[in-house]
């Protein structure tokens, strides 16, 4: 497990060790703002809750395609909010780069061996016939 000094902007490794998570506090918390700065106008309130609620039944049911995206930028649309993002400084950079590469080196470990480093003892039988009769080397089928 990494531990960040800044866990509201970190990586760390799922919990699975499969794959890596990005956990980006400021822009959710930046959405949220941009969402209730527009609520106190009460005429883009009831078009952001006509939306939400669009979105709502969106999600709660079987969508078509691109219809979750079409709810998602109507609630963006109505509420007036710009893009997700968020700056991140010269030292976050380096340490967010530093906490990457080990989530990095802690997911790939699987990856970096393939199948003939695994010496299971189940599998000597084989290593032992292919190694006594070898497989034939491929053909270039383009040659012919």
């Amino acid at each position: 497990m990494i531990h960040s000094n800044k866990p509201e902007l970190s990586f760390e490794v799922g919990a699975n060790h499969l794959h890596g998570v990005l956990r980006a506090d400021q822009i959710r918390r930046d959405t949220l703002m941009q969402l209730v700065a527009t609520w106190g106008d009460p005429d883009a309130r009831d078009e952001i809750l006509d939306a939400l609620d669009e979105l709502a039944a969106v999600v709660s049911g079987v969508s078509r395609e691109g219809e979750l995206d079409a709810a998602l930028e109507q609630v963006e649309d109505v509420a007036s909010m710009d893009t997700a993002h968020t700056e991140v400084g010269s030292h976050d950079m380096r340490r967010l780069l530093a906490e990457a590469t080990e989530v990095e080196r802690v997911t790939s470990r699987f990856l970096t061996r393939g199948a003939s480093l695994i010496k299971h003892p189940t599998h000597k039988a084989t290593r032992d016939h292919l190694a006594a009769n070898p497989l034939p080397e491929q053909q270039d089928r383009r040659s012919a």
